[in-house]
């Protein structure tokens, strides 16, 4: 999976382990205490400073390819400008700054075990500055109908609106601030006006039947103009409203390790390294994924050897469709290059007290067999029959290496494990399965 550095921990694109540095950077008892950090054998230190003096609150990013995944850590800066990266594994180093009111600075390359002072850049514009800002400040750039403007013809009220355009579809798998989302890149075509622009932007890549579904959820129109006028403004350089503040108190002690795991062509929907009821459950273990539509290939991260593997996750019937054959419009990323192709659409992982991971996922063809159905003479379908699930369960044990697939009658999507007795596994049901119940 491809990554741009994050600066900010709710931007992580990548796998990270999160630590808090609880105890201070050590300082040397020289003089100028204030410009000297005492560094061990696997860490990097020093100061970062610009011409304005010592920059509190930046991030200081180390990265390397030379392990067997794309690494890196980052840390935050003191109120000296002071900074250390700690426990790094041995390999050559490109070091750099990032921060609000900056640009990145020039990577200098450094190894373990190496005082390393950084002079920080500042930014020469605000419209410099503010693309290292969070994806949801240039979010709330976007506007909305007026709440007079409701109701609408299929939405109530603003209230309804944002919901969809926030946690209840477009942003639920967007970002919807970032550069790719804010601009229109020009490799999706020439168009009369950004209205056409978004028109076409919503048929692009494997998604395109969700992405029309949910826009239609909405007014189509009023969205479309409202959309356009966004990327309008942010081109003719608009910028945020309102500036992020850097990092302050207890958010300077975080260490953030990043691993690049994956592939180019894959996203990771969710990640699991333990049971969530006992985290001591796979303690230093490996870290496993759920790529959803983009794969069946299950990726796996050891974080202790840096090392990247995937697992082929299976299904019961050859016949189960991909999502290579959905609905599909060339994307300007990727051309007329179908790169999804799964089956299982492997989705929320958990993990449970043996260290086994549980998938909601389709294990089979949509169509319920018949002793789920209107006529069976089983229990449950007696009292509510159900004629498709497009999504079931699966199990992987890391033990043996063996997948355990589970046909469901019922829909499932996300699942979680209860704390009674005989640790209940509870299923939510998706959308389409809803409906169809609440139509019979």
């Amino acid at each position: 999976m491809r990554a741009r550095w994050p600066i900010h921990i709710a931007l992580v694109a990548v796998t990270g382990a999160i630590f808090f540095a609880l105890q201070p950077v050590e300082v040397s008892s020289q003089q100028n205490t204030a410009s000297v950090v005492t560094i061990g054998d696997s860490d990097i230190g020093g100061v970062v400073t610009t011409t304005k003096g010592p920059e509190a609150g930046v991030w200081v990013i180390a990265e390397t390819t030379d392990l067997p995944t794309k690494f890196a850590k980052i840390v935050v800066t003191d109120d000296q400008g002071r900074y250390l990266i700690p426990e790094l594994p041995k390999g050559n180093y490109n070091v750099w700054v990032r921060g609000y009111g900056l640009i990145d600075s020039p990577k200098v390359n450094a190894t373990p075990g190496k005082a390393v002072n950084l002079k920080a850049v500042i930014a020469p514009t605000p419209a410099q500055a503010a693309e290292y800002y969070p994806a949801l400040y240039w979010f709330s750039l976007l506007r909305v109908p007026e709440s007079s403007e409701f109701p609408l013809q299929k939405i109530k009220s603003q209230g309804e609106w944002l919901n969809i355009i926030k946690t209840g579809a477009c942003q639920s798998c967007h970002a919807l601030g970032t550069k790719g989302m804010r601009t229109i890149p020009k490799e999706l075509g020439t168009f009369p006006n950004s209205v056409e622009a978004w028109r076409r932007r919503l048929q692009s890549g494997g998604a395109r039947a969700l992405m029309t579904r949910d826009i239609t959820r909405l007014d189509t129109e009023i969205a479309l103009k409202y959309f356009a006028d966004w990327t309008d403004r942010v081109a003719r350089g608009e910028l945020p409203f309102a500036k992020p503040e850097r990092p302050q108190g207890i958010e300077r002690n975080f260490v953030i390790t990043l691993w690049d795991w994956s592939r180019p062509t894959a996203y990771l929907h969710d990640e699991v390294s333990t049971d969530r009821r006992n985290p001591r459950v796979n303690a230093n273990g490996k870290i496993y994924a759920s790529t959803e539509d983009s794969t069946d290939l299950i990726p796996v991260l050891d974080p202790k050897t840096h090392t990247a593997a995937e697992v082929l996750h299976p299904v019961r019937d050859p016949n189960t469709p991909s999502s290579k054959n959905s609905s599909f419009g060339a994307s300007p990323y990727w051309g007329a290059e179908r790169i999804w192709d799964s089956k299982t659409l492997d989705h929320n992982p958990m993990m449970d007290e043996k260290g086994r991971i549980w998938f909601t996922s389709r294990v089979r063809p949509r169509e319920n067999p018949e002793v789920c159905k209107h006529g069976s003479a089983h229990p449950s379908a007696k009292v509510l029959p159900i004629e498709e699930a497009d999504r079931h369960l699966s199990m992987y044990d890391p033990a043996t290496g063996k997948f355990t697939l589970i046909s469901t009658c019922f829909q499932t999507h996300h699942l979680n494990f209860g704390e009674d007795a005989i640790q209940t596994l509870w299923t939510s049901t998706g959308i389409r399965c809803l409906r169809k119940q609440a139509t019979k």
